[in-house]
């Protein structure tokens, strides 16, 4: 009985590296051990900006579904800001949130508020693909909305 479970955890071992070394295809992706979330398959952002007035971004975001991005929110304190996006946040799997060397791990997110300067970045994979957001709540103009394109 020993034998035969160290052999099914060798073959569960064993099997993603047979899989990568058998596949020909050279547009598939190839991740490393730690799948999706290796190094290869991993983007930074551009940084969001909270302050009075200000754009949040200098471009819309389009992102791949399956790949693992991070970003930086930077507030300069000018103002009370907060950003919301249910439906971005439901949209990705957060893996973490950076406060100060302080690792947050939630479960979900609905938005983000900043009442004095500081920085905060977010690592994450986008999942469902569609057009979603980013926005200072209560905002109309367009300077103050991120728009982002999940393919």
């Amino acid at each position: 009985m020993f034998k035969l479970v160290t052999l099914a955890a060798a073959f569960s071992l064993a099997l993603p590296l047979m899989a990568q070394a058998d596949d020909d295809d050279d547009d598939a992706p190839n991740f490393g051990l730690a799948g999706i979330l290796s190094a290869s398959n991993k983007e930074d952002l551009p940084p969001i900006s909270l302050s009075a007035g200000m754009p949040l971004a200098d471009a819309p975001w389009t992102l791949k579904s399956g790949t693992y991005y991070e970003f930086e929110i930077q507030a300069d304190g000018s103002q009370e800001l907060a950003l919301i996006g249910p439906e971005f946040f439901r949209a990705i799997w957060i893996d973490e949130i950076v406060i100060e060397g302080l690792e947050i791990r939630p479960l979900g997110l609905d938005s983000v508020e900043f009442d004095e300067a500081g920085e905060m970045e977010i690592g994450f994979v986008a999942l469902k693909p569609g057009q979603y957001y980013l926005k200072v709540p209560g905002s109309t103009g367009e300077t103050q909305r991120l728009e982002i394109t999940i393919q």
